[in-house]
């Protein structure tokens, strides 16, 4: 019987019938972390696949988690969007769940995909096509409605892992350089140009700047920018973005390289 996933999942009591000895149970997962997940079943085989599961119910978590590694996976878990953006630099596929408790998870896959081809597939409760169409555009190579069964996720993970196997060589740790107009910056050396000539600047400008540039034409909410910069998307840290986008159009050289959309966020202009 194929187990189905939901918000809340307890496993199925039919599942665990055989004539060999009962196995043990998996030890519960800190959905609150990203880290590596200690399985009952013994280490995950060298180079196994990593799956990034990002789902803020520590339950669902817990039992998704417990399955991946049964069948060879090495699995992390984040349980907000802001753990997911600082962890998924280690995953070779992200299981998203758009629900998030900080940011919505449309955000997340966007910050994602602005800096890393990764696999991602979102794995919701939300079904209309709307959403659907909205997350594909958003950057996720799949969507799969909750409740679904464990198999057909499989199958669909061995699917966009065969995509991704034949896409051209991986880009490095760091990321894709951008280029925007005469703006030039490289995340791998953590270096920027205007015109040819250095820019100087902090790790956090250097931080806000290429985010804003690896999105061309999307604003880019303060909440989004506080959780992939400053690693915090609940606190409002007072005027912290405005100061760092004042600071960084003063070494641009012109306030219009940064647009400020009031009530929402900022997008990267263009003098």
């Amino acid at each position: 019987m194929t187990r189905q996933y939901a918000n809340l999942m307890t496993p199925s009591p039919r599942r665990h019938r055989s004539h060999a000895p009962a196995l043990p149970a998996a030890p519960a997962v800190p959905a609150a972390s990203v880290g590596p997940v200690a399985p009952s079943y013994g280490a995950p085989p060298t180079g196994a696949v990593n799956v990034l599961v990002v789902e803020h119910d520590q339950r669902s978590a817990d039992a998704l988690l417990h399955d991946l590694v049964r069948h060879g996976y090495a699995t992390r878990s984040a349980a907000t969007g802001a753990q997911a953006l600082r962890g998924h630099r280690e995953a070779d596929l992200i299981l998203l769940d758009l629900d998030l408790p900080d940011l919505d998870g449309l955000e997340v896959c966007r910050g994602i995909r602005a800096v890393s081809d990764l696999p991602i597939i979102a794995v919701t409760a939300r079904d209309s096509e709307l959403d659907c169409v909205l997350c594909l555009q958003a950057g996720s190579d799949d969507y799969l409605v909750k409740p679904y069964g464990f198999r057909e996720l499989l199958a669909r993970m061995e699917a966009v892992l065969r995509r991704a196997r034949v896409q051209p060589a991986a880009q490095p740790a760091g990321g894709r350089a951008v280029a925007h107009g005469p703006l030039r910056i490289d995340p791998g050396a953590r270096t920027a140009t205007l015109d040819g000539r250095p820019l100087d600047l902090t790790r956090k400008e250097f931080d806000l700047l290429h985010l804003l540039a690896s999105q061309p034409g999307m604003v880019i909410p303060r909440r989004q920018i506080m959780a992939q910069v400053w690693d915090d998307a609940w606190s409002p840290r007072g005027r912290t973005v405005d100061t760092h986008v004042g600071t960084l159009r003063g070494k641009l050289g012109s306030s219009s390289w940064i647009v400020t959309v009031r009530g929402v966020g900022f997008r990267i202009g263009r003098p």
